[in-house]
């Protein structure tokens, strides 16, 4: 049987669930993965309470920029919407990872901006927004998230995870490492009392990946 482009984006969320487990970014079901079909108005989402690092094709459901369930599994993720609305307002997102990262969420609740002080950081993100808490799964955080998207491609969701975007899977999965990365060392240098150092403003512009 050949393989399709749904087989594919299946095949890289699945991948990607793996590896944010391992990482520790997410613990069991807690986040969720998603991936826009090409040339379409549909995506592809984990169901609900999927096991992240236990994927496998049944586990996807078929959902449209409208709302309405195409096929797969029978219940997406309770979080479809905080997808479908950013997809809406970007055109550009091929990919959203949703997780719930430890230092992430840490030093949101401190009252502390996530610094970005490496080269990687600011060249994959350079900045994130934030919403306020709002429930799981409401209209009002999908609608907040959405917005926030339009001058970020990573999000934070106060008390509750994050969400990063890609022109790809693999990038989405970049900018979710970058994320965590980012506030555990924004963490590490409150614990020794820096509040100040990021990257240096005047290179922000004008960097390459390394």
């Amino acid at each position: 049987m050949a393989t399709t482009q749904r087989d594919t984006l299946i095949d890289e969320l699945s991948e990607a669930g793996a590896h944010v487990v391992s990482r520790g970014l997410v613990q069991a079901s807690g986040g969720n993965l998603s991936a826009r079909l090409p040339g379409t108005d549909t995506f592809v989402i984990t169901g609900t309470g999927t096991w992240l690092d236990r994927l496998v094709p049944d586990d996807f459901a078929v959902m449209t920029l409208a709302g309405e369930w195409v096929d797969g599994a029978e219940r997406a993720s309770a979080e479809w919407k905080l997808h479908q609305r950013t997809y809406a307002a970007r055109p550009d997102v091929a990919a959203i990872v949703h997780l719930h990262p430890q230092h992430v969420l840490l030093v949101d609740m401190l009252g502390a901006p996530i610094r970005f002080t490496t080269l990687d950081h600011q060249y994959y993100l350079g900045s994130a927004g934030r919403v306020p808490f709002l429930p799981s799964g409401s209209d009002a955080l999908a609608d907040a998230a959405a917005q926030a998207a339009l001058e970020h491609d990573a999000v934070v969701l106060a008390h509750h995870g994050c969400s990063t975007l890609g022109d790809s899977v693999a990038m989405a999965l970049r900018r979710a490492l970058n994320l965590e990365e980012a506030a555990t060392m924004t963490y590490r240098l409150l614990r020794a009392g820096d509040t100040t150092t990021t990257f240096p403003p005047e290179w922000k512009d004008n960097i390459l990946s390394a």
